[in-house]
């Protein structure tokens, strides 16, 4: 009997960026490694949409839709080309109105993509009917997603097989038009036995001829188990990614798969010689950017606290950033009781965001006496309805707290009433910045807002995590020592009873007494947020670029400028 032929979709260049780097990889590093997997035969790529739209505008001051059309341009016309939907809001964080979600259709199919996977994380089908619509009415394959995750332990009411049928049948009651169904686990937490009876009750109400996916991570350590579990189910179609790129947070790799599946009834289509020749191209690539240790690890934590790879290093850079490193595993920690009251949304983006906000909000500021707005906002039905009633006494402290009431109504309707949100609004804006408002930049305006209307206008940052633009000890380099100390985590400090000169503001260049002052060198000169203290109390605070101060201010509101 012939080998069953497995589709595999190489998530590298979205997915696998997302999850190790937070989608700031530029243009002209990666498109060689594009070339480099069309030559080992991969026909199937995910190539944009998720964090890989904004993240372009926001960090790389490069166009998402002239990457999409080069890569396009790379691979032919005769592969299949994938992007990532969040329901209602689209590539974005926030409910679009109706205007934008059927824009983005329209222009993603205009700009080379062949598929859109499309999910809501609440799995509130309601999310799906319109974005759906869209897709398939602009000439897009549509897949469907129904999101995935494991509760806690001593968690229940949803996201169990029976669930997710539930899920399954009031997508096809919906009427909404689909190519193909995914189950999708972002955390990468879900057990081998429940994805196994999943895509068994899958296919057993879809039958044979519809396309059945499994995506998951390797962020709890069972991606493999997993994607033979449902290999063994009936699954058509998985996804993988390419090392550097691959395991840790993000996807097996494609090579851990053609290994796990020797000697079994599948034939992934891919040769591992040609796949090892792509894979030393693309680490090639990458070699400069700077690889966050979490990306790689595996954590038997997750399923605890279930979340996603390319929010998890997302957080942890910002923690990094801002020397709060050492509060994360209290966040993870918290994180249970943040999902169970919140009333069990998928930990995908954006509701694993929500998690880790108020996570982060109920360790820093003490339990619940910081609503996170976007959770918030969802415990009071403004993103939809969530899978089980969330906490009462949440429910009635976020109402308090952010000053709104409980609503049932549709999230589109909310958005559509929104000026804000309507392209007419994008349209007056651009004008006014003498841009011209074609669809492309006004869908860029609505989505990225200040951060989309500085690209246009040519005022945009590159601010990509290479291997030079953190610090030292974070590139894996030697401590050295200074004026000071290097403390090997990042830190500069000067202390005791000397001085030393602070401008310019090199390595070597300080100027303080009895004092610690912390931040970051960027090529041995001060870059960012610099904090001044005395005794352990924050004195003022120094914003430096290059090795400049450019602005003072005190640890409060009110500040000073200095040149």
């Amino acid at each position: 009997m012939a080998k069953k032929l497995i589709d595999v979709m190489d998530t590298t260049f979205r997915d696998g960026f997302q999850s190790v780097f937070g989608a700031r990889v530029a243009m002209a590093d990666f498109l060689p490694a594009v070339s480099a997997a069309k030559e080992a035969g991969i026909m199937h790529f995910e190539f944009g949409g998720g964090a890989r739209f904004q993240s372009l505008y926001f960090y790389l001051n490069e166009d998402a839709f002239e990457m999409m059309d080069k890569f396009r341009s790379i691979v032919g016309p005769e592969a299949n080309l994938q992007t990532l939907s969040r329901g209602v809001n689209t590539v974005t964080l926030d409910t679009g109105s109706r205007e934008i979600i059927d824009l983005h259709a329209k222009l993603f199919a205009k700009h080379g993509t062949t598929t859109i996977r499309n999910f809501d994380a609440l799995n509130d089908v309601e999310n799906l009917k319109f974005s759906g619509e869209c897709i398939h009415r602009h000439g897009l394959k549509h897949e469907v997603v129904v999101t995935m995750m494991d509760l806690p332990p001593g968690c229940s009411g949803a996201h169990d097989a029976a669930f997710y049928e539930r899920i399954l049948r009031q997508i096809l009651d919906a009427q909404i038009p689909f190519d193909s169904v995914c189950f999708k686990d972002a955390s990468g937490t879900s057990s081998p036995q429940k994805v196994y009876e999943t895509i068994k009750r899958a296919r057993k109400i879809l039958g044979d001829g519809v396309h059945i996916r499994l995506h998951t991570h390797e962020t709890a350590g069972v991606s493999v188990a997993c994607y033979q579990a449902a290999l063994v189910a009936g699954v058509d179609g998985i996804d993988l990614a390419a090392h550097p790129v691959s395991g840790g947070t993000s996807q097996p790799d494609i090579l851990t798969l053609l290994h796990a599946t020797k000697g079994q009834n599948f034939d992934l289509g891919l040769d591992a010689e040609k796949i090892l020749k792509y894979e030393e191209v693309l680490g090639e690539c990458l070699k400069d950017y700077f690889m966050p240790p979490e990306a790689t690890q595996v954590s038997p934590l997750i399923p605890f606290s279930p979340m996603p790879g390319g929010a998890l290093t997302a957080n942890t850079q910002m923690m990094r950033d801002n020397k709060i490193l050492d509060k994360f595993p209290a966040v993870i920690k918290a994180m249970r009781e943040v999902v169970e009251k919140g009333g069990f949304g998928t930990s995908v983006t954006p509701v694993s965001q929500f998690y880790f906000q108020q996570a982060f909000n109920n360790v820093m500021f003490g339990p619940w006496k910081k609503i996170a707005e976007g959770y918030g906002k969802m415990v009071l039905g403004y993103f939809g309805k969530t899978p089980v009633k969330p906490d009462d006494g949440v429910i009635k402290m976020a109402a308090e707290q952010l000053g709104l009431q409980p609503t049932t109504k549709h999230a589109v309707d909310i958005a559509d009433a929104d000026e804000s949100k309507s392209v007419a609004y994008a349209q007056k804006i651009l004008r006014e910045q003498g841009i011209e408002p074609s669809e492309e930049n006004i869908f860029i305006a609505l989505a990225c807002k200040e951060k989309g209307i500085a690209f246009l206008k040519g005022e945009g940052k590159v601010m990509s995590r290479k291997k030079e633009d953190v610090a030292p000890s974070a590139s894996h380099q030697s401590s050295i020592s200074k004026n000071g100390k290097f403390d090997g985590k990042g830190a500069y400090t000067v202390s005791g009873n000397r001085e030393t000169f602070i401008e310019p503001f090199s390595s070597n260049s300080a100027k303080l007494r009895n004092m610690t002052l912390e931040g970051m060198f960027k090529k041995g000169k001060a870059h960012g947020n610099f904090t001044a203290s005395q005794n352990g109390t924050p004195v003022f605070i120094m914003k430096c670029e290059d090795g400049m101060i450019k602005e003072v201010k005190l640890p409060k509101k009110s500040a000073s400028k200095a040149k």
